[in-house]
């Protein structure tokens, strides 16, 4: 591990970490032991009351309201759009487009360039071209609705039809993805040699994010400078996007995205009303908000693509596989490199020496396709784990004892230890609370109660864990208001899209800085602070977590170097200093301690140069705390507030770097899960009810036992949408999005979702990040989808390759 501090000619000191090797947690050494607790959200009061601000919330004074108009061709030219025709409605203000500068499409996470930009050229139905800007919601909406556009329409050349492109699938942009196509052995004759084999093809559809807050941009420029409100999971890389498609400095744009109502991953970049905003602002001198209604979110922001995956697998009689081919072919508009990455997790989730995962795309001239929750696992895992429970039937083991016997020792697509793999304990303690042995019959259609078949069904989950570079401040400062009379603030761009960030963070912080958790101001949102990877990946909470680590972990240091302790001996607990156990100093300390000396040595040389011409110059610290005043014999405690009291300006300051190093290489990290499933079939109508669901997963440390549940939860959610209903459907004559409301894009409602059991599994992973946690906002999705199929299966003897699975693929095939 590289850990170091910087304190050079009085720069904020900073704590980096390159995760280089295990590391050790300080959360074993606090005090309180905060972090993991079931705290309840911190913001938890601000959004049942109305009181959190989203962006279309902000005010600005002289506001006007804009309403974007989008193309009703999905493929040709604007010729003309005329003005003249909303000219009488009252209340419009103004017309606004630009041919160049307004979004094509959105654009992908972690992109530094603007998307494909342009509003002459259509790519598909529903893509923005222009603005009605009016004094009311209402009026622009109106001229919204009336404004006349002409085209040239070449719809008839767009290609509408997935299964007649599949013709012209092409090779993905592997530099642009994020996953690449591998191939080890021989796939094709391991499987043509295998003693059992299976080979099927599944298909997936498009999805739609369906965030429950619209995407929704408030701009307005002062002088140069533009600050827009807009909810966004990603603040850095949007910052540069907007400057990048304005053609301005990064410097003159401030993003603000203080809570965000859900994202999926439409947020991650910047989406077309965001510039669209912008620059009516600009033109019209007067801060302009523009709000995606529902049917503009489905149509011009991002969707999951549709997929076709061949899954072949070869095995021995006993059921150990050799052979692993995941073939996957996906969608997105043309000249788009984002491919949906639907073998991620099959490199590496069960053995096999023979391995292809393949990918291939097809030009559409559909919505851009970009991440949705889990891109890549959701989809792939409902095809790997169908797959797999129908190799284990036709083998007849059962589906738990197949996943046993093919659990491999260490990755083996890169042939690298897993950092921890705890899917065997996710397998055991989740049928165990499932009631699997008792419930499950290996024979389909064996159970009938009154009018609905009952059938139990499993499948593995797995997600990969990232970490992102980022960076954090925090700031011990007095404030009277507080009990202790000190708070802490914290400083991120990081973002809470309804995930807890606010909460868990503020956690982190109180936990190490020994204090209660209302003595933490967690100031979030804004590119104006330190810069983070966002929310996105399921690496937001450990990236920007760990800085905010580093950054209270680099301010307990300059505590105890204030009061003569050591980072390892003091203690910080209830708003006190303490001291515990005995400093055990270092190799490396002992070198750093000798150039400390050297440095001393040469700042009294200059200073003393300085004065002998006059001069007053002091390069050492600025505070007038004598660390002989402490004495923490017997047990002696000093209060922090009267520490900070002593520091010039009575506040501390320091920053947290984190970095990904050697170990996202060196070892395979994953989090990881069992999904089970019950579900009852109709035997008359073939209507399908998810009777319960038992999910056990890994993640790590778990930094709030309520929040990691409830992302579970929406998790196990997601898989009851993608298995019974959720399908985006484009009319094939012309490329509308025939269902692009809520009333008619199906998802589970209360009635659909039964009780829910999350099982959290113990698990530490010391080469993740020095809080030793994954992400696990994504994990469980994964595979639920499955289980649910493999369920109807058992219970109706019904294999169903093409998702979702609705009663129309079911009725004619029910059991007697």
């Amino acid at each position: 591990m590289a850990a170091f501090d910087t304190d050079i000619l009085g720069s904020e000191p900073t704590k980096r970490m390159m995760m280089n090797g295990p590391v050790e947690t300080l959360f074993d050494k606090t005090s309180s032991k905060l972090v993991g607790k079931p705290v309840a959200r911190v913001d938890g009061s601000l959004k049942v009351s109305g009181q959190a601000p989203y962006s279309a919330e902000f005010y600005k004074d002289n506001r006007l309201f804009g309403v974007l108009v989008g193309a009703t061709i999905s493929n040709g030219k604007v010729t003309n759009i005329d003005t003249e025709s909303v000219a009488d409605i009252p209340g419009v203000i103004k017309v606004v487009t630009d041919a160049k500068h307004f979004l094509r499409n959105s654009q992908q996470g972690g992109k530094m360039k603007a998307p494909t930009q342009g509003a002459i050229d259509i790519a598909y139905h529903g893509q923005p071209i222009a603005i009605v800007v009016g004094e009311t919601f209402e009026a622009a909406t109106e001229g919204a609705k009336a404004l006349v556009v002409s085209y040239e329409d070449e719809t008839d050349e767009a290609a509408l039809d997935f299964k007649q492109q599949l013709k012209n699938a092409h090779e993905v942009n592997e530099k642009e993805g994020s996953d690449k196509n591998s191939k080890q052995g021989d796939p094709e004759k391991g499987l043509q040699q295998s003693a059992v084999t299976l080979d099927r093809v599944y298909t997936t559809p498009n999805q739609s994010n369906s965030p429950m807050e619209p995407h929704s941009s408030l701009a307005y420029w002062e002088d140069d400078k533009l600050i827009i409100y807009t909810s966004n999971q990603m603040v850095a890389f949007s910052q540069k996007q907007i400057a990048d498609a304005l053609e301005i400095d990064n410097d003159n744009v401030n993003v603000i995205s203080r809570y965000v109502g859900g994202g999926f991953g439409s947020k991650l970049g910047i989406s077309p009303e965001s510039i669209a905003a912008a620059i009516a602002a600009k033109e019209l001198d007067r801060p302009v908000l523009v709000m995606m209604t529902r049917p503009q979110v489905m149509e011009a922001t991002v969707r999951r693509s549709n997929t076709r995956q061949r899954i072949a697998l070869g095995c021995d009689e006993n059921g150990v596989l050799n052979t692993i081919i995941h073939d996957s072919i996906s969608s997105n508009l043309p000249n788009e490199s984002f491919f949906e990455p639907a073998g991620l997790s099959t490199h590496y989730l069960y053995r096999g020496e023979n391995r292809r995962v393949s990918y291939q795309q097809v030009d559409m001239n559909w919505t851009l396709s970009g991440s949705m929750r889990a891109p890549g696992e959701a989809v792939g895992q409902i095809a790997l784990e169908c797959a797999m429970d129908e190799l284990a039937c036709q083998l007849g083991i059962d589906p738990i004892e197949l996943r046993r016997r093919n659990e491999p020792e260490e990755d083996p697509s890169q042939q690298i230890p897993f950092s921890t793999r705890q899917l065997l304990a996710c397998l055991e303690q989740g049928s165990k609370a499932f009631g699997w042995e008792e419930k499950h019959s290996s024979e389909p259609a064996s159970r009938l109660e009154g009018d609905w078949w009952i059938g139990t069904g499993m499948a593995v989950a797995s997600r990969g864990n990232q970490l992102m570079p980022s960076e954090a401040r925090a700031t011990l400062q007095l404030d009277p208001t507080k009990t202790l009379g000190v708070k802490a603030v914290i400083e991120s761009d990081m973002t809470d899209i309804g995930t807890g960030s606010y909460t868990v963070f503020s956690q982190v912080a109180a936990d190490l800085l020994g204090l209660p958790i209302d003595h933490i101001d967690m100031q979030l949102g804004d590119s104006r602070f330190p810069s983070s990877p966002g929310s996105g990946g399921s690496f937001g909470a450990a990236s920007a977590g760990s800085s905010i680590y580093l950054a209270c972990a680099e301010l307990r240091e300059q505590i105890a170097k204030r009061v003569g302790l050591h980072a390892d001996t003091i203690q910080l607990g209830e708003g006190q200093v303490s001291k515990t156990g005995e400093h055990q100093a270092g190799v490396a300390e002992l070198a750093v301690e000798a150039g400390k000396k050297v440095l001393d040595a040469l700042v009294d040389k200059v200073e003393d140069a300085t004065e002998k011409v006059g001069l007053s110059v002091s390069m050492k610290g600025s505070d007038n705390i004598d660390p002989e005043q402490y004495d923490f014999s017997d047990s002696a405690t000093y209060p922090l507030v009267d520490i900070i009291s002593q520091l010039e300006n009575q506040k501390l300051s320091a920053k947290g770097q984190i970095a990904p190093g050697k170990n996202g290489k060196s070892h395979r990290q994953a989090c990881y899960g069992a999904n089970f499933a019950e579900v009852a079939v109709h035997r008359v109508t073939g209507e399908i009810r998810v009777k319960n669901m038992t999910g056990a997963f890994t993640a790590g440390r778990i930094l709030n036992h309520n929040l990691a549940t409830s992302q579970c939860y929406g998790g196990m959610v997601f898989g009851i949408g993608a298995a019974l209903m959720e399908e985006v459907i484009h009319d094939k004559r012309d490329g509308r999005l025939c269902n692009h409301d809520l009333a008619e894009y199906h998802l589970p409602v209360n009635a659909d979702v039964p009780q829910l059991e999350v099982i959290l599994v113990e698990e530490d992973d010391p080469y993740t990040n020095p809080m030793h946690i994954k992400g696990i906002g994504e994990t469980a999705i994964s595979g639920a989808a499955a289980a649910i199929a493999n369920a109807i299966y058992n219970a109706v003897g019904v294999r169903v390759y093409d998702f979702p699975i609705t009663l129309d693929k079911l009725i004619d095939q029910l059991p007697d």
